[in-house]
């Protein structure tokens, strides 16, 4: 009977330390739980934010005058409006692409009708008639690697004008925290925003251009920061373009009148 008490007891303390030992992980994996579920948290809230931060789009300094216009009277009804009917009107610029910020990735400027129907037809056109009757012409004494030269520096200025009519000059967004006028920036009442120093209000354009120069009617658009370097592109080689152009023509013409001296003689 002794023996048989010993026994007991030890399987009661063996019970008792196995329900301990379960007691004990089941304490220790809760906090493991727990900090699981946190960390799950924390990424969907995380989530959440870079979510919501693509969902915003950006609100940029556009005339104010404009804006009361809009809300007022609705869309405007102009020119613009059946030519880019299908575009984002941001004051006289028109995106007709965009990222999912609201970001412009092709946007035409208040003077796209003067780069779309004069500049680019000026261009295509001489350019065509110098190719043709100049260069390509079979008569022409010019050697045909002329031509190799010429369209390469035909699509440059083609390439560096579309950079420019279609690229964002420099939109800049609506700053309203009095803490960017402590950092030096300047109130600019067109737009109802603070500016930085160097970004001006384009009148033309009806917004505000970081870095703004000048407005271009031959590109259609204003000269700004993010389109600078392709519009100094341009102008150098639209100079380029025209000069090498009566270069071959007053070649050709040359050769063409000493033929007929010859002839002559």
């Amino acid at each position: 009977m002794q023996e048989f008490g010993e026994d007991t007891h030890r399987n009661s303390s063996a019970t008792h330390d196995i329900a301990n030992s379960k007691t004990g992980d089941n304490r220790i994996s809760q906090p493991r739980q727990s900090q699981h579920r946190n960390d799950d948290n924390n990424q969907s809230s995380a989530t959440a934010t870079v979510a919501s931060r693509r969902r915003r789009k950006k609100k940029y300094a556009v005339s104010t005058r404009w804006e009361r216009e809009v809300a007022e009277n609705g869309p405007i009804n102009d020119f613009h409006r059946y030519w880019c009917c299908c575009a984002r009107r941001l004051g006289n610029m028109f995106v007709l692409c965009e990222r999912t910020d609201g970001s412009p990735i092709v946007v035409a400027g208040p003077c796209w009708p003067f780069c779309v129907f004069v500049t680019l037809p000026l261009i295509l056109a001489v350019s065509a008639a110098v190719a043709y009757f100049v260069i390509i012409n079979n008569d022409s004494p010019l050697p045909i690697w002329v031509a190799y030269i010429y369209v390469p520096v035909l699509g440059v200025v083609l390439a560096s004008l579309f950079c420019v009519s279609c690229q964002d000059p420099g939109l800049m967004e609506r700053v309203t925290d009095e803490e960017a006028g402590n950092g030096g920036w300047f109130w600019n009442e067109q737009v109802g925003s603070f500016r930085p120093p160097g970004a001006l209000y384009c009148r033309e354009c009806g917004v505000l251009i970081q870095d703004y120069d000048h407005l271009c009617p031959w590109t259609g658009t204003g000269i700004g920061r993010r389109n600078m370097m392709a519009f100094k592109l341009f102008v150098v080689g639209v100079n380029v373009l025209c000069y090498f152009s009566i270069i071959l023509l007053y070649d050709d013409m040359k050769a063409r009148l000493g033929k007929q001296q010859v002839y002559a003689n």
